[in-house]
Formats: C-alpha cells, structure tokens, sequence
C-alpha cells in the first residue's frame, strides 16, 4: 500500500469519512463538510479505490461504519485538525513541507519530483487561501515566516495521522506495512537500541525501519513536527514545556574512560587528580556535562576548561587513544574498546545515574506496531537493569 507521501491526497476525502463515521448520514456528513451529497459519495468511493477496502455498509438507516472507517477516522480528524483549513489542497501541503525541509524551490523539486513552477504556484495558491504570508524569499533560498513555520508543523503531524491510519488500515487487511522512524540519541545507539530492532524486524518482517542519529536539539524538532515518530535517549527537565512526554526505562551510571597506560589507570585517589587532564565531552546543553560539573564541584574544584566538545562516541574514541584526555561514557558505549584493553574505565567518586527512556509527542497515539516496538524497548531497558543490579 502506498503512503500519504507517495501519492496525491485529497484532503476532502479524509474530511468526507470522517464526517461520514461521525453523522452516520450522507445528508448531515455532506452538510458539515461543505459538498453536494453526490460529491460525498464519489469522495467515499474514491478513497474506498484508493484503500481497498469497503468504509460504510449502506442501508436504509444510514451509513454504518466498517472496521476499516474506524480504523481511518480518528487519524483522519485529528490530520484535518491538524491542518486546520478545509481550503488546503494535499498538493499545497506537499508543496510547503517539501519547501520548508529543502530551504529553496530548487531543492523542493527534486525531493518531490515536482517543478519548481509547480511548486511556486502551489504556495502561492496556498497563501491566497489561507489569508497568510507563509514564505520570505532571500535570494535562492526561502526561510518560513512564524505563520509559515506554525502550518509546516500542522502539516507534518497532519501527515504522520495519516501515515499511522494506512498503517492501521494495511494490518487490518493482513498486508502489514508502514515505517517506523526513531530518533536515537548517542547512548541508545550502544545496545538498547539496536537489540530491539534486531527482535522487532523479526517480529515485524514487513514494516521499515529508519534511524536518525542526532543530539537532543537536533532531534526534539523534527518529533514535534511529526517527521520523527519516538526518540531514545536521555531524558530532559522540561520536556512537558515543549510538547514533548517522557518515560524513564532505566537508568545508566557513567564510568569515567582513558587510554589503557593512562596515567590515572592505576591512581589511588582520583578526585585531586581529574581536573589536571583535558577533557572531551558533549555540549553544555546536555545532561551528562551539567553532572559532570555538578560532580567536580562536589569534589571541592571548579569544572575545568572543556577544550574539546564533542557528542560522536567514534571520535571521542580515537582522541582517548591518541593522548590523556578522559571523558564520561556508559560502559556499553566503548564495550569494544574495553574488553579488547585498549580503553579501560574507573567508577567515578561521585557516581551518578542518568535517565534514559522514550521521548514522544505529548498526546501521541502509536499504531499497534508502533506500541509493538515500544513494548520491545521497555523489555529491553528492564534487561539492562537487571545486568546493572548483578553487576553491583
């Protein structure tokens, strides 16, 4: 079955089931939508052709829904919702989200196969409609005006309903189908992550999966804008503010990492000795660099100078083992490295945990196979727990 983004929507059609599943009547659903009764009708029709399945059983009492219509109509409401306009054509929703993640029509058109005058008109015609300057030109590239920034984002959850409700729809018909994209933070990526996917394709042969690698900052956006269906990693203090839900599902205490011949390898007391070696270590936005300060204030010093920033555990490796930097790490991060003994790790004295779990749109409604996959995660992090308890 083809996704939303595959081919042309007709956002009417959505709003004509939904109508439809909520009036139980061709009269009333056609009043609510703005059609004709017989434009409803070819809508319904249109889309049951599109999905393959039956959506209404017509009787005399009325339109009943069928499993799939109700399978559909929430996700359709809430893309309708979402969007915000009933004057907003599937092509003009096309055209603005694939301009706002491109930056310039040029780019637009080849992510989407359309012209750039295709593109230009369509914004254009969007921009009538809704009453609003959506776009700033700037030479070749375009920048979104707040306007333009807030519909993006309706757009693009708009669109994730709609992906979710074929996905519902696909499984219902027996054809499961669908994608799953997870934002993973670096400390996911070491085994939490990766032995769920390993047991989920298994579990669900038929459904996609695509990881995008990336910080928090990086990653919050593109899940509040419905690009990004959950993120793994650590968790953030005011999350709730910026419509985001969090679930802890473990916690991880960092060790602190060198080269193996370090000189603080075989040190006794190692609280006088950490601020006299260059640090790596992620940016001062993230949670593991506040509680590294807050631990070396604990231990009586001011944090030292960070002289190298950095988030990506590949490069961080190699700068270990090219000098005397230290950093923090979860021992699943470097496994590798530290039973190979090229890398060796040490408690810190003022140990800390952090809390890993699941990060989601407040207010988010996973598929089945989305739940599926969450499920995994959450047996996953309990297995974790259990090692962290044995090792202790």
């Amino acid at each position: 079955m083809l996704g939303p983004a595959d081919r042309p929507l007709n956002i009417r059609h959505f709003a004509a089931l939904a109508a439809t599943v909520q009036h139980g009547s061709l009269t009333r659903a056609a009043r609510a939508v703005n059609l004709t009764q017989p434009a409803l009708t070819q809508a319904i029709a249109g889309l049951e052709a599109s999905l393959g399945v039956t959506l209404f059983e017509r009787s005399a009492q009325g339109m009943l829904a069928t499993e799939p219509a109700l399978l559909m109509a929430p996700r359709a409401e809430a893309a309708i919702a979402h969007i915000g306009s009933p004057r907003v054509t599937g092509t003009q929703l096309r055209a603005l989200l694939a301009l706002a993640r491109a930056g310039s029509y040029a780019g637009a058109a080849e992510a989407t196969g359309l012209s750039s005058a295709s593109l230009h008109r369509a914004v254009a015609d969007l921009q009538v409609a809704l009453a609003q300057r959506l776009v700033d030109r700037r030479g070749q590239h375009v920048t979104l005006t707040p306007a333009g920034q807030r519909r993006a984002r309706g757009f693009g959850l708009a669109m994730a309903e709609l992906r979710a409700g074929l996905a519902e729809v696909a499984a219902w018909q027996g054809k499961e189908a669908g994608r799953v994209v997870i934002g993973a933070m670096p400390l996911s990526r070491a085994r939490w992550l990766p032995e769920a996917i390993a047991r989920f394709v298994q579990q669900y042969p038929a459904i996609d999966v695509a990881v995008v690698e990336g910080s928090h900052v990086e990653l919050a956006g593109p899940l509040r804008d419905g690009e990004i269906d959950l993120m793994l990693g650590a968790l953030r203090d005011g999350a709730e503010a910026e419509g985001l839900a969090q679930e802890p599902v473990f916690d991880d205490v960092p060790v602190l990492v060198m080269r193996a011949g370090h000189p603080l390898e075989q040190a006794g007391d190692l609280s006088a000795a950490l601020a006299d070696y260059p640090w790596i270590l992620p940016g001062s936005e993230t949670p593991l660099r506040r509680q590294w300060e807050a631990m070396i204030r604990h231990l009586g010093a001011e944090p030292p100078r960070v002289a190298i920033e950095c988030g990506s555990t590949i490069t961080i490796r190699q700068l270990l083992l090219s000098g005397d930097g230290l950093t923090l790490l979860s021992p699943a991060q470097v496994a590798v490295e530290l039973d190979a003994g090229v890398l060796v790790a040490r408690a810190l004295p003022g140990a800390f945990a952090r809390s890993i779990g699941i990060t989601t749109r407040a207010g988010w409604r996973p598929t089945p196979t989305q739940t599926g996959l969450i499920a995994l995660l959450r047996e996953g992090g309990a297995a974790l727990r259990q090692e962290r308890l044995v090792r202790a």
